[in-house]
């Protein structure tokens, strides 16, 4: 089947029937049981779900409060942090880049001549350093800066984005030469904002809302702010036993897990990505089998996105008060599921099985049209 060119007013005239979408939608029970009793388990006081099937929204649906205090309701419009799901919308935004002939992933990250140059940090840069390329951030294999209690995305939230890069250059030498180890860095993924808006000349924020949100018909994304106070229109509250969800610095997470969505607008993001020729996607199959092929180092990680051997791709995010999944699976259904509540690694293993047995089962009824 040839590939829909991506026209941003013929698609937003698609997506204009396609997504007008009700809070009351339809219950398809097998999916409303297992919410509910998950949330019921344990103790999340709101959800938002969203299913696709064949590039259409077939289920969008809000659970639970969003606000206890207030008893808002959560609906399927709702938005919530989403963590680190906010990759694969910067490996997206990279891949835009790269279609448009504006930046290549073999592209070299810091030193003299490479994108970045030598704007960051005092000392002299290290061989390793100036190894590192576009690609090897995407994939979590820089060489250094892992997700683990020195996380340097996580400390010293008085910082700017700059100063913290400047600082963690300076202080934190790699681990491993770039190309031969997976460490999942969410600081990689900050410095891949940077390439973003070097190579742009736009904010983060402002190039993704531009060049991917608009043409997916989004208007609801944008960087969640840090506290309380700064709590966005239609935004959920976040709640957290052990942790204090509004103690760090989110903004600054920007490209590596500051994103707030709606279930349905990340629904949105996934019919476009998926690489079904049921949807128009912003990518071409070329690019997309680029951004979905697992690394040396990590075939079960690619660009952005966790892969596995069943053509299945997706990614988790979680923060204090915060977890989200979203999931492309290969039999032509994709899902969104936010939560403003986390709590041990049980509640992840079910939140990823919530909505397999519904997909799996022969007996769910589909929508046969977009109910919307």
């Amino acid at each position: 089947m040839m590939k829909m060119p991506f026209r941003i007013n013929s698609v937003l005239l698609i997506l204009s029937l396609w997504w007008a979408v009700s809070a009351n939608a339809q219950e398809i029970q097998q999916v409303d049981r297992a919410v509910k009793a998950f949330m019921s388990k344990y103790k999340v006081p709101g959800m938002a779900v969203a299913i696709t099937r064949n590039g259409k929204l077939v289920y969008a649906r809000g659970y639970g409060v969003a606000d206890k205090s207030s008893g808002e309701k959560v609906t399927a419009d709702s938005r919530f942090r989403i963590a680190s799901v906010s990759k694969c919308i910067t490996a997206v935004a990279i891949l835009k880049l790269v279609e448009e002939g504006r930046l290549s992933l073999h592209r070299k990250v810091f030193g003299p001549g490479a994108l970045l140059g030598t704007v960051y940090g005092s000392k002299p840069y290290s061989a390793w350093l100036q190894e590192i390329t576009v690609q090897q951030l995407l994939e979590h294999t820089a060489g250094g800066w892992t997700n683990d209690a020195q996380d340097p995305m996580f400390s010293h939230p008085e910082w700017t984005a700059d100063t913290l890069i400047s600082r963690t250059l300076d202080q934190r030498p790699l681990k491993y030469q770039p190309g031969k180890v997976y460490a999942y860095s969410n600081f990689g993924y900050c410095v891949l904002g940077r390439v973003i808006e070097k190579v742009t000349g736009k904010s983060y924020a402002q190039y993704v809302q531009d060049a991917v949100c608009a043409q997916m018909g989004i208007t609801d994304m944008a960087i969640g702010g840090n506290t309380l106070s700064e709590r966005k229109a239609g935004e959920v509250v976040y709640y957290d036993r052990e942790e204090q969800p509004y103690g760090f610095n989110l903004s600054r997470m920007d490209s590596h897990g500051g994103w707030i969505a709606s279930a349905t607008g990340l629904a949105r993001f996934l019919a476009a990505t998926d690489g079904f020729d049921t949807h128009p996607d912003l990518l071409s199959h070329a690019s997309t089998k680029t951004m979905t092929t697992g690394s040396v180092a990590n075939p079960g990680y690619a660009l952005g996105w966790a892969v596995n051997s069943w053509n299945n791709w997706w990614h988790t995010g979680s923060l204090p008060g915060t977890a989200s999944e979203i999931v492309r699976a290969a039999k032509g259904f994709n899902w969104v599921l936010l939560c403003n509540t986390r709590t041990n690694k049980a509640f992840y293993n079910d939140l990823d099985g919530l909505i397999w047995k519904a997909v799996n089962d022969t007996t769910t009824q589909w929508p046969d049209t977009n109910l919307f």
